[in-house]
Parts: structure tokens; sequence; C-alpha cells
């Protein structure tokens, strides 16, 4: 992670910078080790942020899973399972992506 500016929170400040190393290293910071199960939802994060340069809360991120994924990808206790206390936040962060609206 040489080089690579994070701000407080440890949001990549230069998601230009991002690459899926340093999503392993973002990853690592967070306790989190990542697996396909977590690439599925790292690239469909990327993806939508591609196509709409926004980052979705929790609700919009389940419905979006649900919809490319399948419902049992979208659960709360699926996304805990994989990202932590705040799925959302820690997926996007991971992902090298701005921190979602309305996260603490």
């Amino acid at each position: 992670m040489n080089n690579v500016e994070l701000n407080n929170e440890g949001f990549l400040v230069k998601s230009h910078q991002w690459d899926r190393t340093l999503a392993g290293d973002l990853a690592h910071r967070e306790g989190i080790e990542l697996t396909e199960n977590h690439w599925e939802i790292i690239d469909l994060l990327q993806e939508f942020y591609k196509e709409t340069d926004t980052v979705p809360e929790m609700r919009p991120l389940a419905n979006l899973i649900s919809n490319k994924l399948g419902k049992e990808k979208s659960r709360s206790i699926y996304l805990m399972k994989l990202f932590g206390g705040s799925p959302a936040k820690n997926a996007a962060k991971i992902s090298g992506l701005p921190k979602p609206t309305n996260c603490i």
C-alpha cells in the first residue's frame, strides 16, 4: 500500500489507484480475507459505480445484489458475514469507492 492515500476512515482518496491487490490489502485492514463470494459483490459494486457514479447504501445494495446475484446473497446476514457489521460501507471501502451517503 505504498503511495496509496487513504482518508481518516480508510477510504481510498484516489480511486484510479485501486486494483485487486489493493482490495486485498484494504480487506486485510478490516480483518477480511477475500473469497469469490466477496469478489462477486465487489465486481458488482464497481460496475454499478461506473454506470451511475453513485455508491449504494445498504437497502439499495441489497436490491442490486438480489436482482443480479439472487435473493440469498442479498440478505443482511449473508452480507454481514462477508463484510462485517456495516456491509455497504466496508464493501465500498474494499472496492475503492467513496463512502455511501448516510453510512455512519
